[in-house]
C-alpha cells in the first residue's frame, strides 16, 4: 500500500518541485513554506529522504488541502501541517533547511527578513522566485548565505529560477565567497567589466554557466523592457525620458552580455 502512495507521490510532483526536491539534504530537518498542498515535503517524506518536516501556509484552504494530503500517505507523525505567515509557523532552532517557491522575490526576502530567529539552525534555504530574484540574491549576501547552485527549468512554457545558499558563519569566508561570487570582472577580458547589479539580477553561476534557458529568459526579458521603454517614450511626465533612457542603457548592457556569452561558447566548440 505505501508503494502505491509512493508512487502516487512522484506522479503528482512538477519538474520544478523535484528538481527543488534534489536539494534538500538527506536527513533534513524541513520546512516547506507556502506550501499548497504539501507536495514537496509529502514525497520527502515518504522517499525516506527528511526526518521530519512542518508544511506552513497562509491560507486555510491549502493548509486544509495538506493536511488531507498528509493523512492519505499516512505521514502525520512525520509531516506537521501549519497555518500561519511566512516562517511564524516553526520555532527557533526547529529546521535546518527552507524552501520557499512559488511567489515573488520581494515576498521570499520579506519572510526570510522577518523570520529573525526562526532562521536560527537553518544552513540550507531552497528557493524559487517567479519574479525579482535579485531582491533574493541580495537578502542572501548580506545575511551570510551563500549560493552554492542556480538553475533554470522551464515548465508549461515558464522559465523558474532555482537558487540553493549555505549559510556560512564565518565572517572573512563569508566576504571573501562574496567577492568571488559577485566578480563585475567574471566574464573578463571577453566583457572588460559587468554592472555589480546585473550580476546579481542575472545570477552569478548562471552567467557563469549559462544554459538555454538563461538565454530564452534574458531575451524575453528584453523584450519586456523594450515594450516598457516605448510607454515611456510616449508618457508626458517629465521624469519618463530619464527613465527610458535608464532602461535602454540597462537593455544595452543585457544585450552585450549575451553576445558575449554566445561568443564564448562558440570558441569552447
Amino acid at each position: 500500500m505505501r508503494e502505491a502512495k509512493d508512487a502516487e507521490a512522484v506522479l503528482k510532483l512538477s519538474r520544478r518541485l523535484s528538481a527543488l526536491a534534489e536539494w534538500v539534504p538527506q536527513g533534513a530537518r524541513f520546512a516547506d513554506i507556502g506550501t499548497d498542498h504539501a507536495l514537496l515535503p509529502v514525497y520527502l517524506a515518504s522517499q525516506g529522504r527528511i526526518g521530519f518536516a512542518v508544511a506552513g501556509d497562509v491560507h486555510e484552504g491549502p493548509v486544509n488541502a495538506a493536511k488531507r494530503q498528509v493523512a492519505e500517505a499516512g505521514l502525520q507523525e512525520v509531516v506537521s501541517v501549519r497555518l500561519g505567515d511566512g516562517m511564524s509557523v516553526v520555532a527557533p532552532g526547529e529546521v535546518d533547511t527552507v524552501t520557499i517557491a512559488g511567489m515573488g522575490g520581494s515576498l521570499m526576502a520579506r519572510i526570510l527578513e522577518q523570520a529573525g530567529e526562526r532562521l536560527d539552525g537553518v544552513r540550507t534555504l531552497v528557493l524559487s522566485p517567479h519574479v525579482a530574484e535579485n531582491t533574493v540574491r541580495y537578502w542572501l549576501a548580506d545575511h551570510s548565505y551563500l549560493i552554492s547552485d542556480e538553475k533554470l527549468l522551464e515548465e508549461d512554457g515558464v522559465i523558474y529560477t532555482l537558487i540553493r545558499a549555505e549559510y556560512e558563519n564565518d565572517p572573512q569566508e563569508v566576504q571573501a565567497a562574496r567577492d568571488r561570487l559577485y566578480d563585475e570582472l567574471l566574464l573578463a577580458p571577453s566583457l572588460p567589466k559587468i554592472s555589480l547589479g546585473l550580476v546579481y539580477e542575472m545570477g552569478p553561476l548562471l552567467l557563469r554557466n549559462p544554459s538555454e534557458e538563461f538565454h530564452r529568459k534574458w531575451e524575453q526579458e528584453i523584450a519586456k523592457r523594450e515594450r516598457v521603454i516605448l510607454q515611456l517614450k510616449h508618457a508626458t511626465v517629465p521624469e519618463a525620458a530619464e527613465k527610458a533612457a535608464e532602461w535602454e542603457e540597462d537593455v544595452k548592457e543585457i544585450r552585450e552580455v549575451l553576445a558575449c556569452l554566445r561568443a564564448e561558447k562558440r570558441s569552447s566548440n
